[in-house]
């Protein structure tokens, strides 16, 4: 019932350099206070099972929200683009979310929406 995320992004080498290992990748779209940057938060925005009418569902597929936060917007983009790489083998990005400033931090943040589809 939960999206792999964190486990296919603390997989990769490159998430690892740019986020930490464990990587600062944190779930319900929160992050501790005073947290290293760049992070990320995810939280799922939706999510289905696959319903049929003779059996039960054997699928559930995932739209899964995730924004990184940077100090810099070169450290926020490679976040970004390091994230991307290592979900793509197993998701879809679906949205690119925008860019834009926290106004109380000023960190930058960028983000998209990934779609899983997993078999249960």
């Amino acid at each position: 019932m939960f999206p792999p995320l964190f486990e296919l992004a603390a997989a990769s080498d490159d998430v690892k350099t740019i986020f930490g290992n464990p990587p600062r990748i944190f779930p319900f779209g929160e992050a501790p206070p005073n947290v290293t940057r760049p992070y990320a938060a995810w939280q799922t925005i939706f999510g289905s099972p696959e319903n049929y009418l003779g059996q039960r569902p054997d699928m559930d597929s995932y739209s899964v929200q995730v924004d990184v936060y940077g100090k810099t917007a070169d450290s926020c983009r490679s976040a970004v683009t390091a994230l991307r790489d290592a979900l793509e083998g197993s998701a879809h990005i679906t949205a690119w979310n925008g860019e834009g400033r926290e106004q109380e931090t000023r960190d930058y943040r960028s983000g998209f929406t990934v779609e899983f589809v997993e078999n249960r």
